[in-house]
């Protein structure tokens, strides 16, 4: 009964922490809170549950988190396990429901505002389209590696380097990247591209005969020479940095500065206590 009230105790700290908006990006950017409140998606005692999916949809209010929350491992499931579940009450459910219809929407918006900037994109760069490109093709490429906006810009930049790249749109959700290039350039040139990042690995995404997916690797061996734009001009805009908010996120006194230090009490309690 002591692990159920020290749970409650945590999880309760967390969701009076989140109820604060000058908190919420900290929380999510914290690499112990978020997987950690997952943990509580599953809990058996319902009040820990609940008390969860409070913090978890304060946390959602941030239109900035959601992308991250959506794409954090075993958060969708959760939702949709605790929606699914009879034993759980009417209330936890439709709160599940709402968290998830909110996050499951935030995916949906960041690949049409992806696809508006690439048109941008293709408006404005016609620097990489010659004269003889009457044709084209897109490549779908799953990019391990893929995590953050820092990872994200790498990608870019080396993708922006080659020679004969139209445009690209990035699915960050699902590490992917879908980059429509002139028909005569290999695909492998993506993958040695990417691969030459050393943070990031590349695979082709392909459909299989039976309809699904299949995903081939660029192998080393068969690296591919990339010819480099070097007349790149210089309207191409530079990536934001969002550094300078977050930081200015964790300087408020007395809120979320202090509850880190709880915070890490806390991690160590969810590695004494869960054992999956």
């Amino acid at each position: 009964m002591s692990g159920e009230v020290d749970a409650l105790t945590v999880v309760n700290q967390l969701r009076d922490l989140a109820a604060d908006p000058l908190n919420r990006r900290a929380i999510v950017e914290d690499h112990g809170c978020l997987p950690g409140l997952i943990l509580f998606l599953d809990h058996p005692n319902p009040q820990v549950v609940y008390s969860a999916l409070l913090a978890v949809r304060y946390l959602a209010e941030c239109r900035a988190n959601r992308e991250k929350m959506t794409s954090e491992l075993g958060m969708m499931l959760s939702l949709q396990n605790v929606m699914q579940k009879h034993s759980s009450p009417g209330e936890t459910k439709l709160l599940a429901s709402e968290i998830y219809e909110i996050l499951q929407a935030a995916g949906k918006e960041e690949a049409e505002q992806a696809e508006a900037a690439a048109a941008s994109c293709r408006r404005k760069a016609q620097f990489f389209l010659g004269s003889t490109n009457k044709r084209a093709k897109t490549v779908v490429l799953h990019i391990d590696g893929l995590d953050d906006s820092t990872r994200r810009s790498l990608c870019e930049e080396a993708l922006l380097k080659i020679r004969g790249v139209i445009s690209f749109t990035f699915q960050m959700a699902v590490k992917r990247c879908v980059v429509r290039i002139r028909s005569d350039l290999k695909a492998e040139a993506l993958g040695t591209a990417i691969n030459s990042t050393k943070v990031m690995t590349a695979q082709q995404v392909v459909k299989a005969e039976n309809g699904g997916e299949l995903m081939v690797p660029f192998h080393e061996d068969s690296a591919e020479l990339v010819e480099e734009n070097t007349d790149i001009p210089d309207y191409l805009p530079e990536e934001e940095s969002p550094s300078d908010e977050q930081d200015k996120a964790v300087t408020r006194v007395g809120s979320i500065t202090d509850g880190m230090g709880w915070l890490s009490t806390a991690a160590n309690f969810l590695t004494r206590s869960f054992y999956w």
